[in-house]
């Protein structure tokens, strides 16, 4: 033995060869700190060696590493720059020394070798990878580059044009792709990966493998003229910005650093991309891009948790088809549990088969999976007008037309059909789970499950705990919303439950603004450009469907009267009145129309400003900042009273029900992060401005408290 440490060891295999072995205690191997010291001295002791001829590199888990230790990157991001700085060029040290030792050296690579992963075997002579292999750098999705050579080392190796296809888009490649691009050197059997490095290794050993002009490319600058150069940066530049946008700096600056050391040699190099990734690490986006990570982690673990406390479900039943029932046996037959979908008219079910055959095509198109896969699935959903065969389920989700009485008698009705164990959800946006439990024999067996449209687009399904709903009961529909490739979150009751209850002040905050005079284009055009929405809400609201909008702001207002009922006819009244109802009937705010791909395409409505003409004050022009203000706030105040009355549990919950649910913008983190972000006494500051305009621009007592102790929501990670 050469090494030992707690995450690695190194050994001599035969005759000079030795093995770095990483084998870190639990189920993964990470480049956390601890690895990272333990691979600095073995690597010492390595050069210490005066028999070595060889280094392979080896993993004793399914995956060789994957990737660097996220949990530890918001305590790192919080460092001084220059204490960042230093930490990154501590870790180059490491790699840099790997790379320079004086004998071949080749990783073995099995399963996965991303983010630091795939930077340490990048600083290896040879790569060999088994076909479970999956190489890449996506660091970028977390709204920074690659630090530790990544920048540097790929696009030496494989060129300018495809290392910035990568790196810029966070993508990783499978054992085939990486051996086209010349990633790795070679793509064999797992169980012949072992062998197949050592005989490479062997053979640069024996001098018939020229490793070392491998190493001297990595090492200098890149092979491009300047005309080359000159075309391969500014097409990528423009290509990037295009798809990332002005939000996402990191894949973009990821390209001017490649570019900008292009000429250099590694170490100049290595300086340039240290720069590039504390820039980074030091803005708002990517503590709030690595915040979404750890909170979906945190997310994953409780439905895995809700997995082992209670009952698989087998088989599933959807009751009232549709567009929307459609979706949800689509997506449960997709991920493997069989579903019968039970209507009272043919023409409900015809829609709800077309709505599932229809994602299936898309997914065949796509070479998703083949014709054989696709009518397995489809056979799998059972379409019936009768409750013949709903005994045999043990998840059934009601999602019947939205009126709590016609929900009732439904919910009523099936379960005098099922067994004591079945579980009864609802798939309500805004019926309180405690009045339809009011219709059923066993409370304790039911809850909310709200899918959102379009639902195999959709990650967040909320679930609504009642008062009399079991934990047992939560586990298995978490488990099951899991299961279907979702992300589950638990919210008690109450009206519109967590994502609706504050959306709505968002669009009463929206329907103020309109009142005193802004422009509904210029809203939706500040609301997607310069905070980051998918859609601005007049847009959403059509989107949604103004008649559902109507509908639900007439619920809320009933539950919360004081914040959300109003004695003025708004935006959305007159759109009502008006009968445009949005996308469905082709006329809203907006006009649509159909494209040649089939989507639905906007249009201005000049008409609308006549038809708004009685609903607003006077025309006024509003700052950007103003707008912002005015249509977040209400939202903010409404996520941060939801987390107060214990609507919501923690404010990682939130924050991603957001992201998912709505679409809330993730460079931004959600709503928590977004506050900590600006500093909770800035908020409340901004938010008094505007206190004159009514209750649901009050801000909660406890932010108010929090921001006088100089407190932030997200003290330290979600999973600490």
């Amino acid at each position: 033995m050469i090494y030992q440490g707690e995450t690695l060891s190194v050994s001599y295999l035969e005759d000079g060869i030795a093995e770095i072995n990483f084998n870190a205690p639990g189920s993964v191997n990470k480049l956390d700190r601890k690895t990272l010291e333990n691979l600095s001295e073995a690597i010492n002791a390595l050069y210490q060696q005066n028999e070595l001829k060889g280094v392979i590199l080896t993993s004793g888990k399914s995956a060789f590493i994957v990737g660097a230790d996220v949990t530890e990157f918001p305590d790192i991001m919080t460092q001084d720059a220059d204490v960042l700085s230093s930490w990154l060029a501590e870790a180059n040290i490491i790699f840099n020394r790997l790379e320079d030792i004086p004998v071949p050296t080749i990783a073995a690579i099995t399963g996965f070798a991303l983010g630091g992963g795939c930077e340490c075997v990048l600083a290896t002579d040879m790569r060999v990878a088994d076909n479970t292999a999956l190489v890449g750098l996506p660091e970028t999705k977390l709204g920074i580059m690659p630090g530790w050579g990544g920048s540097v080392r790929l696009p030496r190796l494989i060129g300018a044009d495809p290392a910035m296809d990568i790196i810029a888009g966070g993508k990783a490649k499978k054992a085939d792709e990486a051996l086209k691009l010349g990633i790795v050197d070679a793509v064999v059997a797992p169980e012949t990966l072992r062998d197949a490095a050592l005989t490479m290794l062997k053979d640069a050993i024996a001098g018939k493998l020229e490793w070392r002009a491998r190493r001297e490319q990595k090492k200098a600058p890149l092979k491009l003229n300047k005309i080359e150069a000159t075309m391969s940066f500014t097409m990528a530049k423009g290509m990037v910005m295009q798809v990332a946008g002005p939000h996402y700096p990191a894949p973009i600056t990821a390209v001017k650093c490649i570019e900008k050391a292009a000429g250099m040699s590694r170490d100049e190099a290595l300086q340039v991309e240290n720069k590039g990734f504390v820039a980074l690490a030091k803005s708002d986006v990517a503590p709030a891009l690595v915040g979404i990570f750890l909170n979906d982690q945190y997310i994953k673990g409780k439905a895995k948790q809700a997995a082992k406390e209670g009952k698989d479900t087998q088989r599933a039943a959807v009751l009232g088809a549709g567009i929307m029932g459609g979706g949800i046996a689509y997506q449960s037959a997709l991920k493997g549990v069989p579903v019968v979908m039970k209507d009272i008219a043919q023409p409900s079910l015809d829609l709800g088969m077309n709505e599932a055959s229809k994602l299936l095509n898309k997914q065949l198109e796509r070479g998703k999976l083949n014709g054989l896969k696709m009518a397995k699935i489809l056979a799998s959903i059972q379409p019936t007008l009768h409750y013949a065969g709903i005994e045999e389920a043990d998840v059934i989700v009601e999602a019947v037309v939205e009126n709590p009485k016609v929900k009732a008698a439904v919910l009523a009705e099936v379960e005098e059909r099922v067994g004591d164990d079945t579980v009864i959800t609802s798939n309500t946006s805004t019926i309180p789970i405690n009045l339809l439990a009011k219709s059923l024999k066993r409370p304790e067996k039911f809850c909310g499950m709200h899918f959102f449209n379009p639902v195999h687009r959709m990650p967040l399904v909320e679930i609504i705990r009642g008062e009399h709903t079991s934990e047992e009961t939560i586990s298995r529909v978490v488990a099951y919303a899991a299961k279907m490739g979702k992300s589950p979150i638990v919210v008690n009751d109450c009206p519109g439950f967590f994502v609706n209850r504050v959306l709505f002040p968002y669009f009463a905050g929206f329907s103020l603004l309109l009142r005193d005079g802004a422009d509904f284009t210029k809203v939706d055009k500040v609301m997607e450009k310069k905070f980051g929405w998918p859609m601005g809400p007049a847009y959403l609201l059509d989107v949604v469907g103004i008649d559902t909008a109507h509908h639900a702001q007439a619920v809320m207002a009933e539950g919360f009267p004081e914040r959300m009922g109003k004695d003025y006819k708004d935006a959305v009244d007159v759109m009502f009145e008006s009968q445009r109802l949005g996308q469905k009937n082709s006329k809203g705010f907006y006009t649509y129309s159909v494209d040649r791909k089939g989507k639905p395409k906007k249009d201005l409505a000049p008409e609308v400003a006549e038809l708004l003409a009685p609903v607003v004050s006077r025309a006024a022009d509003f700052s950007d900042e103003d707008i912002i203000a005015r249509t977040m706030v209400p939202m903010i105040n409404e996520v941060v009273r939801c987390l107060e009355e214990g609507i919501i549990a923690t404010p990682a919950e939130a924050d991603m029900a957001l992201v998912y649910g709505l679409g809330f913008p993730p460079f931004r983190g959600g709503v928590f992060r977004y506050l900590d972000s600006i500093g909770l006494a800035n908020y409340v500051a901004m938010a008094e401005k505007f206190a004159h305009l009514g209750a649901v621009y009050e801000v909660p007592a406890g932010l108010r408290d929090k921001a006088a102790k100089g407190e932030s929501y997200y003290n330290a990670p979600v999973n600490a």
